[in-house]
């Protein structure tokens, strides 16, 4: 029995005993929370639902709770039910109802934790969308990790995602990036906030190489000519990154072809024929004060030149035209502005607000022995995806920065990333897989195929609260999905590994015959229950796009 089947039994009981004492059902929630409680002792789950509905129902929460309790224990499954306090519920499940919780796993197997409650939404996630001038710095590998994690959770509460990332190929900090490659490729000093490090001088040797005759050329073209073919060369090396890195996009969308498709200044006639839209000392300004930004911004400078939010005004229409429900942003630590203007462009188009959401992602800071790691070997001044991965590798680098909450700034400590240590989270994780492995691999040497596996013997404390523990996964995935954190995934498999290594830690509990015993009905049941792990982990690993390893 999993948390939602007991919390179904519960909602239903709650009905029967209400109506039994002619009091209204209506009451109840449309689902029932149930709770693993903090201390073991008081009983594999607990709800309020009591405390939650008897004043409305005309009772009082204790007697609601006792009424409750006196029907649970006729339930099956259910081995008992206790009062706690002014209304509190405390439920000890059977043996054998955990044990379906088991059979479930494994005859769902990769599917274990899917569910189609976004079936039908159509999500665009857009993520990292760093700018074609530089490296992808750490901010934009916390969002190129947690970014493609959140996409698979997604989907797999149904929804098609489709992840694309924002090709910034327009505007002044292009223009820099060019002449930058250009005083790099004639030994001129860096322009005032120009680009530096070692990789700007890489681009341009390729560049010359590629066109021996380019410095000869008119300022004009050269200057063309750096620009096209140095973010080229740049997108080039962050889309290796990001491959190497385990993120891929669907949609790869160039911010130019905004421009040059006369999108943008379809928008601007539009919010200017729809009122929204004024003029202001020459510029051009969308009343988003109007409906809810903390300000009026200008779209059109008093130059005649787009600011910014036009092209973003402009991209939110194109992703909807291509028929996205829900289009999600996920920006740096600076970008809080964005989200109110993003939400008043879309309500000044007549959309719904609710179809943009913004996620705003904190800072990353590494340490070494305590000490912050600042300084690039190719980017100068920022830290890279390729510096981070390249000191603690892919699946340490993007669970580091998947783990936490995208609302706080995190610190990394190499050293400990870099470690073969139980106080390595990702260690931790991929190391109770690899001990399950390992145990399936010497379990094949016995004959476990005529042994009938009866659960029900999974009754040893450590046996229930691995099996309690495994029935929380669809839960977790489904909350990391609706709040858009999947940060969520990544502690429950720290604590899925803890239950586990508790239970393999316990010499009492064998899943492999000692000696020349043969194979009992209890080994078969903790066999069930260790593949039942491993499958829970490699499931939960699976979306936060970190290996299983099968040995470590």
């Amino acid at each position: 029995m999993t948390p939602a089947d007991l919390a179904d039994l519960l909602r239903s009981t709650a009905a029967k005993v209400l109506v039994e004492r002619g009091l209204d059902p209506a009451v109840l929630p449309d689902e029932v929370t149930v709770e693993r409680p903090r201390n073991p002792e008081h009983g594999d789950y607990a709800t309020n639902v009591a405390m939650q509905v008897a004043k409305r129902a005309g009772t009082k929460p204790r007697d609601l709770a006792t009424w409750l309790a006196d029907a649970l224990a006729h339930a099956d499954g259910v081995a008992a039910a206790e009062v706690a306090g002014p209304g509190f519920l405390n439920i000890r499940l059977a043996a054998s109802a955990q044990g379906a919780i088991i059979e479930r796993i494994l005859a769902a197997g990769a599917a274990y934790g899917t569910a189609e409650a976004l079936k039908g939404a159509r999500i665009n996630l857009e993520f990292v969308s760093a700018n074609p001038t530089g490296p992808v710095h750490l901010g934009g590998t916390r969002w190129a990790s947690v970014g493609d994690a959140l996409g698979r959770i997604l989907a797999a509460q149904g929804a098609d995602v489709v992840r694309e990332y924002y090709f910034n190929d327009h505007g002044a900090q292009i223009d820099r990036f060019a002449a930058s490659l250009v005083a790099a490729a004639t030994g001129a000093p860096t322009p005032e906030n120009g680009y530096a490090g070692a990789y700007i001088g890489e681009i341009a040797d390729k560049i010359v190489a590629a066109n021996p005759d380019v410095l000869g050329k008119p300022e004009a073209e050269r200057l063309e000519l750096f620009r096209a073919e140095g973010v080229e060369l740049m997108f080039a090396h962050i889309k290796e990154s990001l491959h190497e890195f385990g993120t891929d996009f669907d949609v790869y969308f160039n911010e130019s072809s905004l421009f040059a498709s006369g999108a943008v200044e379809q928008a601007v006639e539009r919010l200017k024929n729809s009122g929204d839209l004024y003029e202001k000392d020459g510029a051009w300004w969308i009343a988003s004060s109007e409906y809810g930004d903390d300000q009026d911004r200008v779209v059109i400078k008093s130059d005649g030149k787009a600011a910014y939010i036009a092209g973003d005004i402009a991209y939110f229409q194109d992703k909807r035209a291509r028929g996205f429900d829900l289009c999600i942003y996920m920006l740096g630590a600076d970008h809080h502005g964005y989200i109110g203007r993003l939400k008043a462009a879309a309500a000044a188009f007549g959309d719904d607000p609710a179809t943009v959401e913004v996620l705003i992602g904190q800072m990353v800071n590494l340490l070494r022995d305590g000490v912050a790691v600042k300084m690039s070997k190719r980017a100068g001044t920022v830290v890279t995806l390729d510096d981070l991965v390249e000191a603690i590798g892919v699946d340490a680098a993007r669970y580091s920065l998947v783990r936490s909450s995208v609302n706080s700034s995190i610190d990394i400590d190499l050293n400990l990333w870099a470690s073969q240590s139980n106080e390595n989270p990702v260690y931790y994780v991929q190391y109770a897989h690899a001990r399950t492995a390992s145990i399936a691999r010497n379990a094949a040497e016995f004959d476990y195929d005529s042994v009938a596996a009866d659960l029900a013997l999974l009754s040893a404390e450590e046996e229930g609260e691995l099996i309690r523990t495994l029935g929380e996964y669809p839960r977790v995935v489904a909350s990391a999905a609706s709040l858009r954190e999947p940060h969520r995934v990544a502690r429950y498999l720290e604590e899925l590994a803890g239950a586990y290594h508790r239970f393999q830690t316990n010499k009492n509990l064998r899943v492999l015959p000692l000696g020349d015993d043969p194979v009992s009905p209890t080994n078969a049941a903790r066999l069930a229950l260790v593949n039942a792990t491993r499958q829970v982990l490699a499931n939960g690993l699976g979306l936060l796009g970190v290996s299983a390893p099968e040995r470590m």
